[in-house]
């Protein structure tokens, strides 16, 4: 298909080309959304305190010492603790001293919102 000049002849078999790429673009897609819509449901997995004492690598007594204090998100029933992945992720980022990093429009759009211009008077007639 790299071709200089393309002629009236040349459209059918151009064309055919292109369906093809798109066609094969189209699967990409599908392969890359559903690999990423798997691992987003796997997320929420309950897990016992020492499976998140081990994920967090943290020792059982701080554990509980944050759960007293009501610092970890946990659910209790009965006896038993019980702590979901995704919840304790989100507790993570929330307690994360330095923000997480935005893109260049992000980083924009909360400068312009946070900016508070005076009224201009000559504007007001």
């Amino acid at each position: 298909m790299q071709k200089e000049e393309l002629t009236f002849n040349d459209l059918p078999a151009v064309v055919g080309e292109l369906c093809n790429r798109i066609a094969s673009m189209e699967n990409l897609l599908t392969e890359k959304l559903s690999k990423q819509h798997e691992v987003k449901e796997n997320t929420h997995v309950p897990m016992t305190v020492q499976e998140a004492c081990a994920y967090l690598k943290m020792p059982l007594s701080t554990f509980y010492y944050k759960v007293k204090k009501d610092d970890i998100p946990v659910i209790k029933q009965g006896k038993h603790l019980y702590i979901y992945r995704d919840e304790l992720d989100k507790w993570l980022e929330s307690s994360r001293k330095n923000p997480v990093p935005q893109s260049f429009e992000e980083e924009n759009e909360s400068m312009l919102a946070s900016h508070r211009r005076k009224p201009n008077p000559k504007n007001w007639e």
